[in-house]
């Protein structure tokens, strides 16, 4: 049974995938990244480089900035600047490219902006990398809150996040929305903490299946825009 949305005051949403398309941004960083440091000298194909550049990330986590030194070493090289700097600028330089907001993101914050609900974020990760991501995606300014695992001391699916987070933006649980696109993390935390959950169906984790109720999500959305009609808010034309 779908809970009850007559008295959502707060939307609250993940970034990666949700606001933005991470999964394909990254993609191209690493294949970009790859080309680059064989263009400087590295004897690899980009297959093979990917996939020992996945383990690394695995092995290390994603913000571990030692990835491209790490290769090198999996691959029996020497330290060598150049061709590090070759994947470090690559990389860099791709994902900057692909830093775009979906194309619906605008307009559905603007819609729910414009019908008075307050607007929120809830992120694991790096506070400045975090609000990096927003600030040149142009959307920082409209959120109200900007809740982020760094700061706060847990990360989802940890029910208390996403309570930290109704409270900052002064409603209950039961009055905020969070769109997200892992039922692992987004779905399960913020149902637990008793908020109305909406997956949008983006990103590497689209085909993800629900193990349990608390990973089922109350809506499935396939593009932002379908959360006004949730919601029942006229777009403006």
């Amino acid at each position: 049974m779908k809970k009850k949305i007559d008295n959502i005051r707060a939307i609250f949403f993940d970034i990666d995938d949700t606001l933005y398309d991470s999964t394909l941004q990254v993609k191209n960083a690493r294949e970009n990244a790859i080309k680059a440091m064989k263009e400087a000298g590295l004897r690899v194909t980009e297959e093979k480089g990917l996939l020992i550049l996945e383990e690394i990330v695995r092995e290390f986590g994603s913000n571990y900035p030692y990835q491209f030194n790490e290769l090198l070493k999996k691959l029996g090289y020497k330290f060598n600047p150049r061709i590090i700097a070759a994947g470090v600028a690559a990389y860099h330089s791709t994902k900057l490219a692909y830093l775009v907001p979906f194309p619906d993101t605008v307009p559905t914050l603007l819609g729910l902006r414009d019908s008075d609900y307050k607007l929120g974020v809830i992120t694991d990760g790096i506070s400045v990398k975090q609000w990096e991501k927003l600030i040149r995606l142009g959307l920082q300014h409209f959120f109200h809150s900007v809740i982020i695992s760094d700061d706060v001391g847990y990360e989802k699916p940890d029910d208390r996040i996403f309570k930290i987070a109704a409270k900052s933006i002064g409603y209950k649980p039961y009055e905020s929305i969070m769109v997200g696109d892992r039922i692992d993390r987004d779905i399960s935390g913020a149902n637990k903490a008793g908020m109305v959950t909406v997956r949008i169906l983006k990103g590497k984790y689209k085909n993800q299946k629900p193990r349990n109720e608390m990973e089922m999500p109350d809506y499935n959305i396939k593009n932002l825009m379908e959360i006004l009609e949730i919601l029942k808010i006229e777009r403006k034309r």
